[in-house]
């Protein structure tokens, strides 16, 4: 298989799939939004999920984010990894919307990467499924599933995302990145692997890696 017709084949073969995504982060707006991904650094989606209730139902906007001490956003997040340094990102992010912003989460890659707390990745999260601007935020299951698709060399996250937006349909990006996501927790994830459950890596994976399973 050329790397276009791999590229087909995992186009079709999620779309088959998974032809309906939505991002797995509950959230109502870009700053729940924001928040929820900024939250979910080293820590599941369904752990976020049942902290932010408990989050927002107290601090639901820039105004009363940043009416709290770190200390009580810390208590409001518990159990969720990093609490320290997430608590008090979250109350200088919220003051820095204020302050720059009025408030308002900016649409825009570079004012979003200036905020605490938020590298690329999570700008890019917010950037496609907030305000729908193409963007592939690379998380573990991409990194992980593009090198053993032979699509990129695993290097790193900047090298997969760049490889990503190089070989797919920029048309495509906010859809299949989630696409990506759910396929790899599903049928490919890091531990657990059965290469009979996973098509794509079967069809098109680097020899190298997929012989070990068969």
């Amino acid at each position: 298989m050329t790397k276009p017709e791999k590229v087909d084949f995992v186009i079709e073969t999620l779309e088959k799939i998974y032809p309906e995504v939505k991002p797995a982060l509950n959230h109502w707006d870009p700053y729940t939004l924001l928040v929820a991904v900024a939250l979910s650094a080293q820590t599941t989606d369904k752990k976020v999920n049942e902290i932010t209730p408990i989050l927002f139902d107290i601090a639901d906007n820039p105004f009363k984010m940043a009416g709290l001490q770190p200390e009580e956003i810390k208590e409001l997040i518990s159990g969720i990894g990093l609490t320290n340094t997430k608590s008090k990102n979250l109350q200088l992010m919220a003051q820095q919307l204020i302050d720059r912003h009025q408030g308002i989460v900016p649409n825009s890659f570079i004012e979003l990467e200036a905020l605490a707390g938020v590298g690329h990745k999570t700008a890019s999260v917010v950037m496609a499924q907030a305000f729908d601007v193409p963007a592939f935020p690379v998380d573990t299951h991409i990194h992980r599933l593009m090198w053993r698709w032979n699509l990129s060399n695993g290097k790193n996250v900047e090298q997969t995302e760049k490889d990503a937006k190089r070989l797919f349909p920029k048309e495509l990006w906010n859809k299949l990145h989630l696409q990506i996501i759910y396929y790899g927790r599903e049928y490919s994830p890091a531990r657990g692997f059965r290469i009979e459950k996973d098509i794509i890596t079967r069809t098109i994976g680097r020899k190298s890696f997929v012989k070990n399973f068969i």
